[in-house]
């Protein structure tokens, strides 16, 4: 058994002090300072820093020079080892439209390596985002390889992928949203979409409860085209926000929070191959890419993913808007674990789930990671 002592313990509702987190492969209990019976147990001193359950992305495609896409182990493992540095203890590798060769490269290659122990955060599944997307709003997608949504795709891999990215208006009848709904238990999203405000409201009707990057590559919200914003406005789908303060002005993150509520916005990084590295030329789904006061775009000067971290996001939330630390940390681990399914394991330091625990400090500089009870990452 091991413990953290003389940490700042954020939960759902409030930020615990003078309190002992006990865990092992799995959260024990959290008790008071003065009943904590040290014997036994291997101590970490939080140092008065924050004890956060462990962070979790749901929306990134590489960092630290690795990409899903390069369908590489080791690539992902790279990945895994960058990200727990700064805090993500489980992710979604994510997927880019291109060849049906490579998506399932790199879906074969995900399933493996979720059924390893990796070295820093673990792989809790696939986001396929593309190739079911519209044109008009690829985004830093190829159009060469843009389908309509087809079940029998993705059908071998239900088991790995959780959450796949859809334009609604591209699904006839909305039958790809129908029978993946039946046959599995992928959790939908709306993005790179055009989608008419009726359109995107039957597809959350039907169960697509989650919208990708919202505000970017999608129909905006007009007084009279509503479009995919003005149905993630009017619905209870959960809203991944790309928090860099590029992607959406800061103002926005204090928007999104009154109209969707504290519980439906969830934090994503959409980083790419060049996170973590120095400004310079890139790669993104067989794309260039130009790395450059922390933004990626490509030669058309169309954004390209995000070069962000989810430690970063968290801060930057924090300081644009009303949100105490504890509620700003919710959206990057009680919110995603609740958008894909995993509460029941995941998102909180309850006792009985995974002890998957983030140290950070007031600058929200990660001291500590730890993924399964054992250490993963040390500042």
């Amino acid at each position: 058994m091991k413990a953290i002592i003389n940490g700042k313990i954020i939960t759902k509702d409030e930020i615990l002090e003078n309190k002992v987190l006990l865990f092992d492969k799995k959260i024990n209990k959290i008790v008071e300072n003065i009943n904590f019976n040290k014997d036994n147990l291997e101590i970490i001193d939080a140092k008065r820093s924050y004890v956060s359950p462990g962070f979790i992305d749901v929306h990134i495609h590489g960092s630290n020079g690795k990409d899903v896409m390069d369908g590489e182990i080791e690539s992902l493992e790279i990945m895994s080892k960058f990200v727990s540095s700064k805090g993500v203890t489980a992710f979604l590798p994510t997927t880019m439209t291109m060849s049906k060769e490579r998506i399932y490269k790199a879906l074969d290659t995900i399933k493996e390596a979720s059924d390893r122990k990796l070295s820093g955060a673990s792989i809790i599944g696939a986001h396929l985002e593309g190739p079911f997307i519209n044109e008009k709003y690829k985004g830093a997608q190829k159009s060469d390889y843009i389908l309509k949504p087809n079940y029998d795709f993705i059908k071998k891999y239900k088991d790995i992928i959780k959450l796949i990215t859809m334009a609604p208006e591209e699904d006839e009848n909305f039958n790809f949203i129908k029978e993946v709904k039946k046959n599995s238990d992928i959790v939908l999203s709306i993005g790179h979409s055009d989608a008419t405000y009726e359109q995107a409201m039957e597809a959350i009707k039907l169960g697509a409860n989650h919208i990708t990057h919202t505000f970017n590559v999608m129909s905006p919200l007009n007084h009279r085209k509503p479009g995919v914003v003005g149905a993630a406005f009017d619905s209870d789908a959960f809203c991944e926000i790309i928090a860099d303060t590029i992607h959406t002005h800061p103002s926005i993150f204090s928007i999104l929070l009154k109209i969707k509520g504290k519980e439906k916005v969830v934090l994503i990084t959409d980083c790419m191959r060049a996170g973590g590295l120095k400004d310079g030329v890139s790669e993104l789904g067989g794309q260039k890419v130009f790395v450059k006061d922390n933004s990626a775009r490509l030669e058309s000067g169309a954004l390209a993913g995000s070069i962000l971290t989810l430690n970063k996001a968290i801060k930057n939330v924090y300081e644009n808007t009303d949100l105490t630390i504890n509620e700003a940390v919710n959206l990057a681990t009680i919110n995603p674990a609740k958008s894909i399914n995993i509460y029941d394991k995941k998102g909180s330091l309850e006792e009985g789930k995974d002890a998957d625990i983030t140290i950070f400090n007031d600058k929200f500089e990660v001291i500590q990671t730890i993924v399964g009870g054992e250490t993963v990452y040390e500042n």
